[in-house]
């Protein structure tokens, strides 16, 4: 499972900030205000804080246009979000897990391992796949993998093997460096000693022969009953899903970077396993259950993709910032990091991870609220005096490129939304991953974080990079004619907080500012 969201069955009108102040700029209000059970609730120091924008020229006269109610849970503040780093021995394994190292230790034996997406340890939305070195598979453990999953067996494999064997995504469309969706190749039989293909003792042969280096693409007839899987460059420091996190194992494990995986359901229902489930079945059959998050630590802790390149003094028309940009060791993309004031012991930091949005940010295109947003978290940085803006290139149109999102903008003037857009042409409703962004920010110095953003997937990950989100600042921009479905598609189908949620028109809200 790719995504993670966060719930809360209530939402109250305060904000809240260490340093409870209000103040306007812009003609745009600003709050912070104390929530002492929240702060109790969490035993430090908890910041949640609401910016409202408005655009210059408007005032907070100018009509507001609101959003249907509808039933959608608002991201709260988090509370687990702190990592081993924070604590001591960043080896150590998050609560109820083994550690990677025992993992390792399976894989090495040829048993299982059970790999967990980076959800939280007591959700029954998280996704747990069954995973074993390839070049360790037999006919008895395809059998344990169709017994337990769902039915699927996949192969995680690299460019290099994926090349030598002739086997093409599915999707070549797909394949732009952006996507975090998984890529799934042609499917394969194995083309000597299998009948049908279907059979746990086909299915291994099939297997056995993707992770040998002696086979050659004609040793395989497509379609077939395998499905081989292209990891992503970098593995889980750059997508955090279980095909980067099966390979990363069985290549720290020193085995052939070849895996094999199945998402466990329930034999119930065959719904996906709940984290109940899982761990029931790890019991059971004495598997090791590893979390994603402890397995990005883990690899963190020991390698770094990114490096700073260049900095340089950039006065803007905001203030005076330092521009960090930073270089992808994997494919060379160059992004930048504007940072505020002494970041010192990297605690409540205000951050902004913006992606990067041509049409929106440079020429002011009123589709969307990115360029608004990008002027507003400017500000707040520059009134807060200490801060950190992250600018992710690559991630135009949600992750699906610029060519694309003009497609999609033809798309939506037709009447589909914008995630049915995405979706029509082939792409995942939101196709961006941060884990470089996540790695800037540790580099820059931060730790704790007040994140700026109206996006619940942008927590996704954090755990592993020894981030803490201690608080989410909502970027409230104006509501136009042109960007109002664009919005409400995105609060609706995307769980994105916009101003409607605050259960009031923002007209309203500004006007109320003067007297709190």
């Amino acid at each position: 499972m790719d995504c993670i969201g966060f719930h809360q069955s209530s939402f109250t009108h305060t904000f809240i900030n260490p340093k409870p102040s209000n103040f306007t700029f812009n003609n745009a209000p600003f709050i912070y205000r104390h929530n002492r059970s929240i702060n109790n609730a969490l035993k430090l120091t908890s910041t949640c804080c609401c910016a409202v924008g408005l655009s210059s020229g408007e005032s907070s006269s100018s009509p507001s246009i609101n959003f249907a109610t509808v039933e959608a849970e608002i991201t709260q503040e988090t509370i687990d979000f702190f990592s081993s780093d924070a604590e001591g021995d960043p080896d150590r394994p998050s609560p109820g897990y083994s550690s990677i190292e025992q993992a390792l230790v399976a894989l090495r034996q040829e048993n299982f391992v059970i790999v967990v997406d980076d959800g939280e340890s007591d959700d029954d939305n998280v996704e747990g796949s069954l995973v074993m070195a390839a070049s360790h598979v037999s006919s008895k453990a395809i059998a344990f993998m169709v017994k337990h999953g769902s039915g699927i067996v996949s192969v995680g494999m690299k460019d290099d093997d994926l090349e030598r064997l002739k086997l093409p995504l599915m999707s070549p469309e797909n394949d732009d460096g952006s996507s975090s969706a998984p890529s799934f190749t042609i499917t394969v039989d194995a083309k000597v000693g299998t009948s049908t293909g279907v059979s746990a003792s086909d299915r291994a042969k099939t297997v056995l022969a993707l992770a040998s280096s002696e086979s050659r693409a004609d040793d395989f007839v497509r379609p077939g009953h395998v499905f081989p899987l292209k990891y992503k460059n970098g593995g889980v420091l750059r997508r955090a899903g279980p095909t980067e996190a099966s390979v990363d194992l069985v290549t720290l494990a020193g085995l052939r970077p070849v895996s094999v995986l199945s998402a466990v359901v329930d034999s119930e229902d065959g719904s996906i396993a709940s984290m109940a489930v899982l761990r029931n079945l790890a019991s059971e059959h004495s598997i090791p259950i590893v979390s994603i998050t402890d397995l990005i630590r883990y690899r963190r802790k020991r390698e770094k993709l990114v490096e700073r390149s260049a900095i340089s003094s950039m006065p803007t028309k905001w203030g005076l910032f330092q521009a960090h940009c930073y270089r992808s060791k994997l494919d060379g993309t160059e992004n930048i990091a504007i940072v505020k004031g002494e970041i010192g012991n990297g605690q409540d930091v205000l951050v902004r991870v913006h992606s990067e949005c041509l049409t929106g940010d440079i020429f002011g295109s009123r589709r969307c609220d990115c360029g608004s947003q990008l002027d507003l978290a400017m500000q707040l940085i520059e009134k807060e005096k200490r801060g950190v803006l992250v600018y992710l290139t690559g991630h135009e149109g949600r992750g699906i490129g610029l060519g694309h999102k003009l497609d999609a903008y033809n798309l939506q003037d037709q009447g589909h939304d914008t995630v049915e857009a995405n979706i029509e042409l082939g792409f995942a409703a939101d196709a961006r991953e941060y884990g470089i962004g996540a790695q800037i920010l540790h580099d820059i110095g931060v730790h704790t974080m007040r994140l700026m953003t109206n996006n619940p997937a942008k927590y996704t990950g954090l755990k592993g990079y020894g981030l803490a989100v201690v608080g989410r600042v909502p970027v409230l921009t104006p509501i136009t004619e042109d960007n109002k479905r664009y919005l409400e598609t995105k609060r609706t189908k995307m769980g994105h907080i916009y101003g409607s949620d605050l259960k009031i028109p923002i007209t309203e809200f500004v006007r109320e500012l003067p007297d709190l």
